[in-house]
């Protein structure tokens, strides 16, 4: 996993148990089946044959084996190999292959509620109330309300809107709530966001009426 725009590292793991010297081998990175990312070849490093959204933003450290991918992006997420091949009699041969998948994360901004309504709020009127967070990749998962009185916290769901910047690529979200105005209580109104297991939840500032 990478945050946007930061340093993505993507490890060959490869032991080198022999202790092979980088000269007597060939190391090259490839995404998907046709696109070179980087490629070390018997020591040096060669650009000819790199697909060219990689030229320049690629650094390889020989001693953990691991590739530097500079300013991830989302077009930069999917499936890595690593392959290393060893200068045998003069004809290569591959000695080690392995595959590394990248996600890229961006942080949601803080979910933020709104009225949906004008004027006084009266009892057991309807109250219409969203929620909106932005800036965030990948797609969240979904949202719950937390309407909470006395002792008691109720979880509900509502509907959730959510689009994708063409551009950028990353989403906002929108969910929305329609409950009865509570009636001689404080009640704390708060909407949290789901993202996923790796990168957890997104709690609002709560609403009080």
């Amino acid at each position: 996993k990478s945050f946007l725009n930061h340093t993505a590292y993507l490890s060959c793991y490869f032991p080198n148990s022999q202790k092979t010297d980088i000269k007597d081998l060939r190391v090259f990175w490839q995404k998907g089946a046709v696109e070179v990312v980087h490629e070390v070849y018997y020591g040096q490093e060669i650009h000819d044959n790199l697909s060219p959204k990689y030229i320049n933003r690629t650094k390889m450290d020989m001693d953990k084996w691991t590739l530097q991918l500079l300013n991830a992006g989302i077009v930069d997420e999917g499936q890595y190999t690593c392959i290393i091949q060893h200068r045998d009699k003069g004809s290569p041969k591959v000695i080690h292959t392995s595959e590394c998948l990248l996600h890229i994360i961006a942080n949601y901004s803080q979910p933020e509620i709104a009225w949906l309504h004008t004027g006084e709020l009266k009892p057991k009127e309807y109250l219409n109330l969203s929620c909106s967070s932005s800036g965030g990749y990948p797609e969240p998962k979904h949202m719950t309300w937390l309407v909470s009185h006395e002792n008691k916290t109720d979880r509900l769901m509502g509907p959730m809107d959510v689009s994708q910047d063409a551009v950028t690529m990353l989403y906002n979200v929108t969910g929305r709530l329609n409950i009865t105005v509570p009636t001689n209580t404080l009640t704390n109104i708060s909407c949290l966001l789901h993202l996923g297991e790796q990168l957890g939840s997104l709690l609002s500032v709560p609403l009080g009426i």
